[in-house]
């Protein structure tokens, strides 16, 4: 059974590695991508996840759609995971924004963290299909906060005002894990 490795593992402290454009389709990478859905799916307060987040460091993440919709009005897109591999922050605003974040690897840790309001990212999708994508709001937030562990970065190494939210008290206020 596939877990979410905890903080203290040093493979979230790694810089992940890319993954060959000619391997994105191959049986290992589509596995790898297929274990970090069903264990996304399991986190009823998690919105995305990052590959080494699973063991693998692989520049990998993936976003749950209805997690999003869930999360934000504003979210247009379907429920469907959206998948980026190999990603790049191409753009981010000059605007900033002060936004509570927790992770599913510093569990029920929550802060606050500086982050761009829009980013616009290039990534490499499930069928090795280059694509780019903008964003503003939770969306650019999780841009940020994943590509932070692909260079081996926790949000906690940046954020301030860490509390400890017991599983309790975070369901009822509805927090979002990044």
């Amino acid at each position: 059974m596939v877990t979410i490795v905890q903080n203290g593992n040093p493979i979230l402290r790694k810089q992940a590695r890319e993954v060959p454009i000619s391997d994105i389709v191959s049986p290992k990478i589509q596995k790898i991508m297929s274990d970090m859905k069903t264990v996304l799916a399991t986190q009823d307060d998690g919105v995305a996840l990052a590959a080494p987040q699973i063991g693998k460091s692989l520049r990998i993440f993936i976003v749950s759609g209805a997690m999003l919709k869930l999360a934000s009005k504003n979210y247009k897109g379907d429920e469907s995971f959206m998948i980026f591999i190999n990603p790049e922050i191409l753009k981010l605003s000059k605007e900033r924004q002060k936004v509570e974040e927790g992770c599913l690897s510093v569990r029920w840790k929550y802060g606050k963290i500086e982050r761009a309001k829009k980013a616009s990212i290039r990534a490499y999708d499930e069928n090795g299909k280059l694509f780019e994508r903008g964003a503003s709001g939770l969306l650019a937030q999780v841009f940020q906060h994943e590509i932070d562990h692909l260079k081996g970065i926790l949000f906690i190494d940046n954020a301030y005002d860490i509390k400890d939210i017991p599983r309790e008290e975070q369901t009822k206020g509805r927090l979002e894990t990044v």
